[in-house]
């Protein structure tokens, strides 16, 4: 860890976040990674803190960025949802305060249900369209072929018609076209127009890129496998031993690997463009940058794919995550961290303070020098799958036992991720089971709808894996090899769980539901 004590301690006025959805931290050359080319993320870290210990926390998608923006982590309570009445992101007081606020993405899931009010506080947003599940075509461009989309496998192969990106892809007229590097340079054509020009301002870029499907045209495709002459695989398959059960060969997934690496280049490219306009305008010297991740995304290893229901292995849990900051030194931090401090980090940085019971530790006084750790535990999961937790060297994932329940759903708008392709599966309305509760440091009362066996439960807590719990020593099995169960460790992790869920005010029946009441 670098000696940035006797740094100047003045907070700087200007933070930018920039989050690359599913990227993952082993392939990146500056922890380590050379199968892929990352030479702008590396530049980004040449000049950062790196943090080396930093897991992930709310699950999937949607509940990451509820980490990040509103600071509580909703996992325990509730599936991917929206921002609840009882609680407001960091946008709104940032509003409050008159500090100018800024959100560029090309992530759909913000603009459906289940994401659809986490943009409204900013100030202003920008939404390129045309990525994964975005319904923002009806038909194909008839006069699409010869531009940049290579042909390609459509993301459901028995279905008769296209949906989605593999509409929009045949739009992409250029490379500039593609939704990755269209967001890219919306962002830093604004750090150009505006960075200098605020005193004052918050810019959160949320890069779905390199989150499938991984397609990109010339000079990126195929880059990492250029003897692929088949239609392009731009959509991985999520499957538990893919390749073993037959779901894919080996050299299609060795193909599928290469395409996210080539995504993974050209959005890197892309952030070049970025960095580029910081270096002019040398909003170094008064900007903290945060540089993150929601989750990894599995490639094969372990042979598994995709996001399936799985505890977070390190490939998916164990994130990159960089911050940059005037007058301090680039280095390493090797303090346990996740991505709800990245929302108490900014409140510290712009005082402010969120009426809500938040969950998360600042980390200036990390990378000012003035602590070596802020948390002794990080804990994180799927709502309704396992809770996970991280202490020491020690990965302990708590499955639910016996049939998995009691286990409610707390929410007051009732929204959670769509399935497109399946249009009849909805979340079931409450019923005369549910009655009004409070979340913790609340008096606003909301739903509490109870599920037991047989009930529809939300799309990501479906079929839990009952009983199957998992525990790595990371300092002796860093590939988490050996499930470490049954022994007197496994003792003082379901302890130090325990005392987590108690200081984060969990409900009592999700001690019940883990075992371990």
């Amino acid at each position: 860890m670098p000696d940035n004590q006797s740094k100047d301690r003045t907070k700087p006025k200007k933070a930018i976040v920039i989050l690359m959805d599913s990227l993952n931290r082993h392939m990146l050359g500056c922890y380590g990674g050379n199968e892929f080319a990352t030479p702008n993320i590396d530049r980004f870290a040449a000049r950062s803190l790196k943090f080396t210990n930093h897991y992930t926390g709310s699950l999937p998608c949607m509940p990451a960025r509820h980490d990040i923006l509103v600071g509580s982590m909703d996992f325990l309570w509730r599936p991917w949802g929206s921002i609840e009445l009882w609680e407001k992101p960091i946008t709104y007081h940032l509003r409050q305060k008159n500090i100018k606020t800024q959100l560029f993405t090309d992530h759909p899931h913000l603009f459906e249900v289940g994401g659809e009010n986490y943009h409204t506080d900013f100030f202003a947003w920008d939404y390129t369209r045309g990525h994964e599940s975005d319904p923002w075509k009806l038909g194909e461009d008839t006069s699409w072929l010869g531009t940049p989309s290579l042909p390609a496998q459509k993301k459901y192969p028995k279905h008769k018609e296209k949906l989605g990106y593999d509409l929009s892809r045949t739009w992409f007229r250029e490379e500039e076209d593609y939704p990755g590097p269209k967001t890219m340079q919306a962002a830093a054509d604004w750090v150009k127009e505006y960075g200098k020009r605020e005193d004052s301002f918050f810019l959160f870029i949320d890069e779905f890129d390199p989150h499938e499907p991984f397609d990109t045209p010339a000079p990126w495709a195929n880059l990492y496998d250029p003897s692929w002459e088949d239609e392009l695989m731009i959509w991985p398959p999520y499957a538990v031993n893919g390749i073993k059960e037959g779901l894919l060969t080996e050299r299609q997934g060795r193909h599928i690997r290469a395409n996210y690496g080539s995504k993974l280049s050209m959005i890197d490219h892309w952030f070049g463009k970025l960095l580029n306009e910081m270096d002019k305008s040398n909003l170094w010297e008064d900007t903290l940058v945060i540089f993150c991740t929601d989750h990894g995304h599995y490639l094969g290893e372990k042979d598994i794919w995709g996001k399936p229901r799985v505890p977070q292995f390190e490939t998916l849990g164990h994130t990159p995550f960089m911050i940059a900051a005037p007058g301090i030194d680039a280095g390493e931090i090797h303090a346990l961290t996740t991505n709800v401090d990245i929302h108490e980090t900014l409140s510290d940085l712009f005082d402010v303070q969120s009426d809500h019971e938040t969950h998360g530790k600042s980390l200036l006084p990390l990378i000012y020098g003035e602590l070596d750790e802020v948390r002794k535990w990080a804990i994180g999961g799927v709502f309704g799958q396992w809770v996970q937790i991280k202490s020491g060297n020690s990965k302990y994932a708590r499955a639910p036992v016996g049939d998995g329940f009691p286990l409610s759903m707390w929410s007051n708008r009732w929204s959670t991720m769509p399935v497109h392709i399946m249009p009849k599966l909805k979340l079931p309305n409450p019923d005369k089971r549910a009655y009004l509760d409070f979340m913790p440091g609340s008096d606003i009362p909301v739903i509490r709808q109870p599920f037991q066996q047989g009930d529809l439960l939300p799309f990501w807590s479906m079929q839990p894996d009952i009983d199957a719990h998992h525990l790595y020593d990371l300092s002796v099995d860093p590939n988490e090899n050996i499930n470490s169960l049954g022994g007197k460790l496994e003792s003082d992790m379901i302890e130090i769980l325990r005392v987590a869920l108690k200081e984060l005010n969990a409900p009592m029946e999700q001690f019940s539901r883990l075992g371990i009441v």
